[in-house]
């Protein structure tokens, strides 16, 4: 199985930097046969009686950080705390840093590279104290957009709302479940009336941004990601399955959490780290429909609906898409997938 096979053209002008506003008012394709063209203000005549629709509730951390040291501006993306003012990060520009080399934020706030790993990955460790760290975060860290929207535009305060789900609650992304964007609260509120929600959590992680660096796919390791699945919902997924119900996950970062706790064919509680890598071949035990935004050329999140729905029906929709001026990536529009039995 090869990368290559997972490439696509996309004219640049729909590659969306901000969102539709407001955010129900995105165009959604829903992927059946044949497609239809919609709005996703009407994704709940695509939510069954029996159906279950589960959301993924981490809230984006700002650790998108500006500093200087030597004279250089560095921007420093914080992705993994392995102690409490410790963290992986990746900075730019990356050949400019060296272990030992020591990044000033602000007046009190400093960091020491404490090892140099591969494509522009570092290790740091902030001096100061963990009350200290927190508070610099949240006053002056930046949301932590992705790379290809940093190309076009910085980073402002539009997107700490822009780049937030409406029922994010759980801090530990450093990046948005993007499918889950395009809710509002009343739609959110709907599906609790009816008892139709279910939360889980997955800190989204590096695996999201970086790319796929070798054409053989076997070849490549996705990064942890922490994840948890309380008993309850577990117990209800199920109930629903076994009543006949849709699992319907929103985002690709549920499906990987409840495609992780799978045992014996039955998802279970779980909480823990998940490595998944889900591509063509996977068999989902899990998920029957999938809502999701348009991915990137190459990228795993291309790979895991291409194995969910049919490598020849993602090259087609994708097509369609292109054709009709769907907006794509993080900030764009949405497409409601049906799982390829």
């Amino acid at each position: 199985m090869k990368l290559s096979h997972y490439d696509f053209d996309l004219p640049d002008e729909l590659i969306a930097d901000r969102p539709c506003s407001p955010r129900q008012e995105s165009k959604m394709l829903v992927c059946n046969n044949p497609y239809i063209d919609t709005s996703f203000s009407n994704f709940l005549d695509y939510v069954g009686v029996k159906d279950l629709v589960v959301i993924n509730n981490t809230r984006v951390i700002p650790i998108l950080l500006k500093g200087q040291s030597n004279g250089i501006n560095f921007l420093i993306t914080l992705h993994k705390n392995i102690g409490d003012t410790k963290w992986f990060a990746f900075a730019k520009p990356g050949k400019k840093i060296s272990v030992g080399q020591n990044i000033q934020f602000n007046k009190n706030i400093t960091c020491t590279v404490t090892k140099k790993l591969t494509y522009g990955e570092i290790e740091v460790e902030f001096d100061c104290s963990k009350k200290e760290f927190d508070k610099f975060i949240e006053d002056e860290g930046n949301m932590p957009l992705p790379p290809y929207i940093q190309k076009k535009r910085q980073s402002d305060s539009k997107d700490f709302n822009d780049y937030q789900t409406v029922y994010a609650t759980e801090k530990g992304s450093i990046a948005a479940p993007t499918a889950g964007l395009h809710f509002n609260e009343a739609m959110i509120n709907h599906l609790k009336k009816n008892n139709q929600l279910i939360e889980v959590t997955l800190h989204v992680g590096a695996g999201t941004f970086l790319p796929i660096r070798n054409d053989d796919l076997s070849l490549h390791k996705m990064h942890s990601e922490h994840g948890t699945i309380s008993q309850k919902s577990a117990d209800r997924i199920r109930e629903c399955k076994l009543n006949g119900g849709k699992i319907i996950s929103v985002g690709t970062t549920t499906l990987r959490l409840l495609e992780s706790a799978v045992i014996n064919g039955e998802i279970n509680k779980f909480m823990g780290e998940t490595d998944i890598f889900i591509k063509p071949g996977y068999k989902f035990e899990v998920v029957d429909i999938l809502l999701t935004n348009f991915h990137l050329p190459k990228s795993t999140l291309l790979l895991l609906i291409s194995a969910f729905s049919g490598i020849k029906e993602i090259k087609n929709m994708y097509n369609h898409a292109i054709k009709n001026n769907y907006r794509f990536f993080s900030y764009g529009d949405v497409s409601l997938l049906y799982k390829n039995d």
